[in-house]
């Protein structure tokens, strides 16, 4: 059986269910699952596939039997139910475990329905089949994952299963399919850097096969190169069905401006590529935009600029991926630590994207996000933000929005006065008589008032 299929299980419902393995070539493979029973002949490589009709929810443990070779063969997976599942992944923030947050600790008690599978931390040199896990009835020890999944099945009430696939300091391009080098030039500098650092791979290849855990050089060398990690994190789970991913990473792609500005041509990509492997060009991904942190190459910058190198830059490519359908992107600009990258504000983070996800996958009617600009409109010496998601526009303290800022042809950034009419706000700046560019909450970590 592929990996993923162990007791306790949560199989995605209505959808198609991929199920998978590998037998002697020739061999009749059987599944039978809740009143299904499917067969599929192995291929010469060995490979079996069938896929499932479409389930509805369901709280009743049932077993998913396989047999092969006229049932003399049978292997019995037990506990199974069907509901959400989803997977997790990205670096060290999606990572950080349950008792990082005492806000998300104590969702523990009440916790039900959670399950988790968490994928074991390792690289391969090429797309592996199999990884290291197994499907436990607990939730699984990330501070992010378990909020999200928390407030998903209080929504949608009905199992939750979360693959957690993460691991600390990782880029995007280690998550990248090799293939992926066509379409983009910086990754194909990337892999042939790579593929001619023979000293490298050696280093890599003498901590794959020595003594576990490795240490921190290893674990670093490991966890931060291209490719490597999507071949032996992500790969083994294609196409097993999920509603979609939760992406939260960004940080080790946050180096430079260059680097920033990459990453709005590289996400929607991405994202297009792994739906390509799924074969699912609905499968969801929700995106976490970096929090606030004040910190650039190691000095702490003025918090507030918007006329500096921050991770606001960041925060603007992130957006890329809006322009996608089936995508969300979790607001957290009021979040985070000035100083440290690991902020312990973990549970709004779940709260948020769980909000987006009762919207878009489960068709609730609900306010899932802020106001988000429509269109800026210049009246004399003021100007005029128009917002969506507007209604009931007011700020969290009742004073002037803040963290609005307005230029004219000089390109010299100025704190704006702002005031809210309507579902807009009105800027002005005693310093500026006609103004015509703004920036809000375009900065490190900007002090941010205005909410729905």
């Amino acid at each position: 059986m592929a990996s993923l299929f162990t007791d306790n299980a949560v199989l995605q419902r209505n959808q198609p269910v991929p199920v998978w393995g590998r037998a002697e070539p020739g061999a009749t493979v059987t599944v039978e699952f809740a009143g299904q029973k499917k067969s599929a002949v192995t291929d010469s490589s060995s490979h079996w596939k069938i896929v499932l009709d479409p389930m509805p929810a369901s709280f009743e443990p049932r077993e998913l039997i396989v047999s092969s070779s006229g049932g003399t063969q049978q292997t019995k997976i037990k506990n199974v139910l069907i509901g959400e599942v989803w997977i997790c992944s990205g670096q060290s923030n999606m990572q950080r475990g349950v008792y990082w947050s005492r806000e998300v600790r104590a969702l523990i008690p009440e916790a039900e329905h959670i399950r988790s599978f968490t994928v074991k931390q390792t690289v391969a040199f090429t797309g592996q089949d199999t990884c290291d896990g197994a499907w436990v009835d607990h939730h699984p020890d990330s501070a992010v994952a378990f909020s999200f999944a928390y407030f998903l099945e209080q929504a949608a009430d009905v199992p939750v299963g979360i693959i957690l696939t993460c691991w600390g300091s990782s880029s995007i391009e280690g998550w990248m399919p090799r293939d992926m080098t066509a379409a983009l030039p910086h990754f194909a500098e990337q892999m042939q850097a790579f593929d001619a650092d023979a000293e490298k791979q050696a280093r890599i290849k003498a901590a794959l096969n020595g003594p576990s855990p490795w240490g921190k050089r290893e674990d670093l060398l490991l966890r931060t190169q291209p490719n490597m990690l999507y071949n032996a994190m992500m790969h083994p789970l294609v196409p097993y069905a999920c509603r979609g991913l939760v992406w939260y990473q960004g940080e080790s792609n946050a180096v430079s401006i260059e680097s920033m500005l990459q990453y709005g041509e590289t996400l929607p990509l991405w994202v297009r590529r792994y739906r390509k492997a799924w074969q699912n060009d609905r499968m969801h991904f929700l995106v976490v935009m970096l929090p606030g942190f004040g910190k650039l190459d190691r000095d702490v910058i003025d918090p507030e600029d918007p006329s500096l190198i921050s991770w606001a830059w960041m925060r603007e490519a992130q957006l890329s991926v809006l322009d996608l359908p089936h995508t969300a992107l979790a607001n957290t600009i009021d979040l985070g630590d000035l100083t440290n990258v690991h902020p312990r504000d973990k549970l709004p983070v779940g709260q948020r994207l769980a909000l987006l996800a009762a919207r878009d996958t489960l068709s609730l009617e609900l306010e899932a996000q802020g106001p988000v600009m429509n269109a800026v409109q210049r009246k004399g010496d003021q100007l005029v933000v128009l917002f969506d998601h507007a209604k009931g526009l007011k700020t969290t303290d009742g004073a002037a929005p803040t963290a609005f800022w307005i230029a004219d042809n000089s390109k010299v950034w100025k704190k704006a006065e702002a005031e809210i009419h309507g579902q807009s706000v009105v800027l002005r700046s005693p310093e500026l008589k006609e103004p015509l560019y703004v920036r809000y909450a375009f900065a490190a970590k900007p002090a941010v008032n205005l909410v729905n």
